[in-house]
């Protein structure tokens, strides 16, 4: 999909289509050109409401108030509207809600592409997505002039971090026939070369040489031997250094404690921490931002087998710590925890931030939608939370506390990787990672349970069924606002 921007008022512009959004029902302002149709036809403009005239070749959507986040979602949901069309180029105007801000003209370029989406690799008929060219002229809803530069870096870094996302989407929807550690590897060794990062990757005997025993023990019944990946973004004078981890589970039936078959469907998508974290390396590579980053991933594969691991199994992390295993279905902690130390043994970040799809308790917890924002401080948590809101994604803090945590107490060694309580089990997941963040990361580091946003089974906003790619828009927001308050 190309993109054009011009200075051309939108009536001068040729396109096979023209999008109008009806913004708070407002349909006295000049944009839009057919209200008897409009009302002859039942559009009343509520937000994501679409009404496509053939016969004049406009297409309408509808948003409650000009934000990015209404924009966003009301152009993604446009665009799958047409995608049986023969439309081949576009034109819209500019909404902004601020002169001087051109953040909505990115959730627009992020809408288009986000909603273009579909993954047919298995498909034998594939999708046919004629729409090929966007022109978005700076005539704009209110009247503000706007920055034709500022447009064009906003317009740039929104399609990256779509396309990012999209890139994300894709190897989470990948079976896990096709997407196994070493194909995890094989992504991210391709991406570091043709995006000028470094890439680093241990195999079993370098995994057993760091005695990330917690991890090899997860992968042990798997005939798909397991990696630890490291990518980096490097930089000269960094403005910050920030460390990210991703779960990298490629498959997952739960181990021993095999999960119900209901639930052992979709768990390809128990790769989306790791798959978010290879799609962030993609977008701050091609953004070049000033900003040091690693990218850890621990890619496994979870199975049964005569030398599966087991319940009543103490295991031996990375830093020394013992854990008593309860049950083997919580195995991504435990991949995680071996990650982490390893991240902070190679990496003092400013700031160390892991995403897992974690626990279904976070979903229980807080939907579909939402990520669970944990830690020690308030300051990454906060960060995060406020980057999600700018990038058009949902977040929420859930607190620890010192009763849940005695909840992980084992009798046999020093910590259980389950709680003895079917209560809070998001959080106490996250409380045991905290087990395995070092002193000098404690106050830097927050985890992000994406259990709930990364896959789901049915469209909603400018995510398709399937995956979402949570988490790539809200922590390049982060990275983004840390350009620009780190010195």
């Amino acid at each position: 999909m190309n993109f054009e921007l011009t200075i051309s008022p939108i009536n001068e512009i040729e396109s096979a289509l023209e999008l109008i959004i009806v913004a708070n029902k407002n349909f006295k302002h000049h944009f839009v050109q057919d209200k008897k149709l409009l009302k002859k036809v039942g559009f009343l403009g509520e937000q994501d409401e679409t009404c496509l005239l053939v016969e004049k070749d406009r297409l309408y959507v509808g948003v409650d108030a000009i934000n990015g986040a209404n924009v966003r979602t009301a152009v993604a949901t446009a665009v799958r509207g047409i995608s049986g069309t023969q439309y081949k180029s576009l034109k819209v105007a500019s909404y902004m809600n601020n002169a001087k801000c051109t953040a909505v003209l990115r959730a627009m370029v992020e809408g288009f592409i986000l909603g273009a989406y579909s993954f047919d690799t298995y498909k034998s008929t594939k999708s046919k997505r004629t729409l090929k060219e966007i022109i978005i002229s700076l005539e704009e809803y209110h009247g503000y002039e706007l920055d034709m530069e500022k447009c064009a870096i906003s317009l740039n870094n929104g399609q990256i971090t779509a396309e990012a996302t999209n890139f994300t989407r894709d190897i989470v929807n990948t079976t896990p026939d096709d997407c196994y550690p070493a194909v995890m590897a094989e992504i991210a060794e391709t991406l570091a070369k043709n995006n000028g990062l470094t890439c680093k990757v241990l195999k079993p005997k370098e995994l057993k040489k760091e005695k990330m025993e917690t991890l090899l023990a997860v992968a042990r019944a798997s005939r798909h031997t397991p990696r630890v990946i490291h990518l980096s973004h490097k930089p000269e004078h960094p403005k910050a250094i920030v460390t990210l981890v991703g779960k990298g589970l490629t498959y997952d039936s739960g181990g021993l404690s095999l999960k119900p078959s209901d639930y052992m469907v979709t768990m390809k998508s128990d790769k989306s921490g790791g798959s978010a974290v290879l799609g962030i390396m993609k977008a701050v590579s091609e953004m070049n931002l000033p900003i040091e980053v690693h990218g850890f991933i621990g890619a496994v594969e979870n199975m049964i087998g005569g030398d599966a691991y087991k319940p009543d199994d103490v295991l031996v992390a990375k830093n020394g710590k013992t854990i008593e295993i309860r049950n083997t279905d919580a195995e991504g902690r435990l991949v995680l925890a071996d990650v982490l130390c390893y991240a902070q043994q190679e990496v003092q970040a400013d700031y160390i931030f892991d995403f897992a799809t974690l626990t279904g308790a976070s979903v229980v917890g807080v939907g579909h939608y939402t990520s669970s924002i944990m830690g020690n401080a308030d300051l990454p948590k906060d960060a995060i939370i406020t980057a999600s809101k700018s990038a058009g994604e949902f977040a929420t803090k859930l607190d620890f506390n010192r009763y849940l945590k005695k909840s992980l107490k084992s009798e046999i060694a020093d910590i259980c990787n389950i709680s003895n309580t079917r209560y809070g089990g998001a959080i106490t997941a996250g409380q045991f990672l905290e087990e395995f963040i070092d002193k000098e990361h404690k106050e830097k580091w927050a985890h992000i349970d994406i259990a709930g946003p990364a896959f789901v089974e049915h469209i909603w906003g400018e995510n398709p069924h399937g995956a979402s790619g949570a988490g790539v828009r809200m922590m390049l927001r982060f990275l983004e606002k840390l350009t620009k308050e780190k010195k």
